[in-house]
């Protein structure tokens, strides 16, 4: 938080599973974000075992402190690792900007919000449980609703479609665009200007 009250991320966390089953699945989109986070400001990442984490930092484009968490409890824990990074990098809830998958937006938009409920949302669930609060920011990115006929675990933990991936692969770029704008000018300019975005076949 600055003085002018804008709402400046300090720590970006990506929500995903760990194991390699799990990569490019519709539920590991946070991981990709951040990931992609990582490669355009050109940190590496390496595993910190106190925050059951992986971790990248470095100097973000506007040349401040940039920290970057991939979780590796598995997303229904994911709120341990993200509480043990706060306490010791001494961070306030409100400084966490927690990016993840959701079901209620179709492929191709995306959504920032201040704060809100988990949304049914297991990592997030996690992440207000740990943190004591809802009042974070946070990126969602949308997967679209599963078909009738499929259970929703089976939708969550398959792969985007060839033409739905075409759409992420943009989707990506925009979230990460989305996010450099919160670090630079604040959330709520970052809100503003992606909220309404939609990238289409």
């Amino acid at each position: 938080m600055t003085n002018d009250s804008l709402v400046i991320p300090q720590l970006i966390v990506g929500l995903g599973n760990p194991e390699p089953k799990y990569d490019k699945t519709r539920h590991n989109i946070g991981f990709e974000v951040v990931d992609e986070l990582a490669r355009r400001v050109q940190i590496s990442w390496s595993e910190n075992r106190r925050f059951q984490a992986l971790l990248a930092e470095g100097r973000g484009l506007t040349g401040d402190k940039l920290r970057v968490l991939k979780p590796l409890t598995y997303m229904n824990r994911s709120g341990q690792a993200i509480r043990a990074a706060i306490d010791w990098y001494k961070m306030p809830p409100e400084s966490v900007l927690i990016v993840y998958d959701e079901l209620d937006l179709p492929v191709g938009r995306l959504r920032i919000r201040l704060s809100g409920s988990a949304g049914g949302h297991n990592g997030m669930k996690s992440a207000i449980a740990h943190l004591g609060t809802q009042g974070f920011p946070r990126l969602r990115i949308g997967i679209g609703k599963s078909d009738p006929e499929k259970n929703t675990v089976g939708h969550v933990l398959g792969k985007f479609s060839p033409d739905e991936s075409k759409i992420i692969t943009e989707v990506i770029q925009l979230a990460v665009d989305a996010i450099e704008l919160s670090l630079k000018e604040g959330v709520e300019k970052a809100m503003s200007l992606y909220n309404s975005r939609i990238i289409e076949c």
